[in-house]
């Protein structure tokens, strides 16, 4: 009989950064490690993830990092992880393989510790064992993993829909799934984003009947913007394009990389002579894809649209159709840049998302994903709290006991002993790393408050010179202002500044000696009283002496 521990280091009550630990007897197996993309107010950090140290502490016992799908959200974190920790086992199936692959060429990282995996192959560690399962969802090769212990099954499923319209690479194996269920679930963790959604997501996830009706009524140019990775949305918009005259344009390294290769791999099926180049831009009948980043939604679109690319320009007859439902958080951007095309003349089309859904599971999914694998006790997992509250509400309606839902925030551990949860609590300490640029290590809450204090009072540098044998003020102290005040029009408070500066110099020159530490302190507390006094702001006060 084992000791089971299952927490989160990210995912829990938020969007992405998903990443979910299973401790068997010491034993650690990590199911996805993702990323979360940061918002507007989070000034210059490009993404955040989970803070691997835990990862970092505890290599020795990890038996490997087990991805589901090739999303950011759910792999994103891999090349800071294996950057920093080399030594750990990354396990994926074929298309999540390829893409980190590039990832690694792309972040010149070389890492020989990524295994390739089959769905419906068991990977045994000692007594446990790691058992992939296909799921369906909008990339191919996406997988649910059970963990097999002495005490039973624990499921995660990442991401699923039941569409029976998905073959191949996409297709649900139920029939695997029933038989998980009736060996024994100990724990199943299953997404919750959905939950609140009524029904099963099929069909609301499909749109092949808007790609038809965008391309039959509308003659000129039909310009698309498309998340990379939605691999099955692609599907849609070239089974119905085939069935036209119109020619693709794929626009884009990243996303022509990306089309080529699905297609290479039977992932998608397309002609592709179908597919043209910048030469057939222009053509009315054309269909031009463009990329929709998660890091900076509609970014390639808005570049179009404020005629900063040097290949597409908008003009009247033209219809943009954006092929995915706008996300939550993306409303505003998508309706200025919707209002931009208007005034130039063209036509928007865009789903609607209560009507169009992603390949999430709503309620009726999870019901089913109960059933088939009738759990002892339930972990929602995925999604903000209140996704997670319905997902253990639906649960609960489906007659499993309220003592057997588990409900947790990242870092709360649920304790298993002998097969059952115990009241024990355990709090494995967690946070997060904020990740700008190229850099591999966290900027720090400190560097994004200063990003903040800047970018909202500016900042304010004093600047002065000391003769280095007498102490005298050679030169200064001088003002210099970014983003606080127009100098111009303010010279009194210019003048002001300068002769606080002087005193505070001043009073910490002795006996040949500079108390340049008080300095500093001294002219950022009595220049920000002033300032604030004056203005009600508080900017960034900087000072520089120089000894010469």
């Amino acid at each position: 009989m084992s000791k089971i521990k299952i927490f989160a280091l990210g995912g829990l009550n938020e969007n992405g950064k998903n990443m979910y630990v299973v401790d068997v007897d010491n034993d650690l197996f990590i199911f996805d490690a993702g990323l979360k993309y940061a918002s507007d107010k989070m000034l210059g950090v490009d993404y955040i993830i989970p803070d691997f140290k835990f990862l970092s502490d505890n290599i020795k016992r990890i038996k490997g990092i087990f991805l589901t799908h090739g999303h950011e959200k759910y792999m994103g974190a891999v090349c800071d992880i294996v950057r920093n920790i080399p030594d750990i086992n990354v396990y994926a199936t074929k298309f999540t393989c390829d893409l980190l692959k590039r990832d690694f060429i792309d972040s010149d990282i070389k890492f020989d510790n990524l295994h390739l995996i089959t769905a419906h192959k068991k990977i045994t560690f000692g007594k446990n064992s790691v058992f992939p399962v296909s799921l369906t969802h909008s990339v191919p090769d996406t997988v649910g993993y059970v963990l097999n212990t002495e005490d039973g099954a624990i499921m995660y499923t990442g991401n699923f829909v039941f569409d029976s319209s998905m073959t191949g690479a996409y297709k649900t194996d139920i029939g695997k799934l029933a038989y998980i269920g009736k060996q024994g679930v100990l724990c199943l963790l299953s997404e919750s984003e959905y939950a609140q959604k009524t029904g099963y997501t099929a069909p609301y996830n499909r749109v092949a009947n808007d790609v038809r009706d965008v391309l039959l009524h509308n003659d000129g140019r039909v310009i698309v913007t498309l998340f990379t990775n939605h691999i099955s949305r692609l599907q849609e918009l070239f089974t119905e394009v085939s069935k036209t005259h119109r020619k693709i344009v794929v626009m884009g390294k990243k996303l022509q990389n990306i089309v080529n290769y699905v297609i290479d791999e039977g992932y998608v099926t397309f002609d592709k002579s179908r597919i043209g180049n910048l030469t057939n831009i222009e053509d009315r009948d054309s269909v031009i894809l463009i990329s929709n980043e998660n890091e900076r939604p509609f970014m390639n679109l808005e570049r179009i649209v404020n005629g900063y690319d040097k290949y597409v320009k908008i003009n009247e007859n033209d219809t943009i159709f954006y092929l995915e439902p706008v996300q939550v958080g993306m409303e505003k951007i998508s309706a200025k840049l919707s209002d931009d095309i208007s005034k130039l003349g063209a036509n928007v089309v865009m789903l609607s998302s209560s009507n169009h859904l992603l390949n999430h599971a709503s309620s009726e999914d999870l019901m089913l994903m109960l059933n088939l694998m009738n759990p002892k006790y339930y972990f929602p997992v995925i999604g903000e709290y209140r996704h997670m509250l319905e997902n253990a509400n639906i649960a609960s309606s489906i007659g499993i006991s309220k003592e057997n839902i588990i409900l947790k925030l990242n870092g709360e551990a649920a304790i298993f002993e002998n097969g059952n949860l115990t009241e024990e609590k355990e709090m494995i300490p967690v946070n997060e790393l904020l990740i700008d640029g190229n850099s591999t290590t966290d900027i720090g809450e400190l560097v994004l408050k200063d990003r903040e204090l800047l970018s909202e009072n500016g900042i304010v540098i004093i600047c002065a010179t000391l003769d280095k044998k007498t102490k005298e003020i050679l030169a200064g102290p001088e003002v210099l202002t970014r983003g606080f005040i127009y100098v111009k029009e303010s010279t009194q408070i210019i003048e002001k500044m300068k002769e606080i500066s002087l005193g505070v110099i001043n009073s910490n020159i002795s006996n040949n000696y500079v108390e340049f530490n008080k300095i500093k302190n001294g002219i950022r507390e009595e220049l920000g009283k002033y300032l604030y006094a004056e203005t009600e702001c508080k900017p960034m006060i900087i000072t520089v002496v120089t000894e010469i």
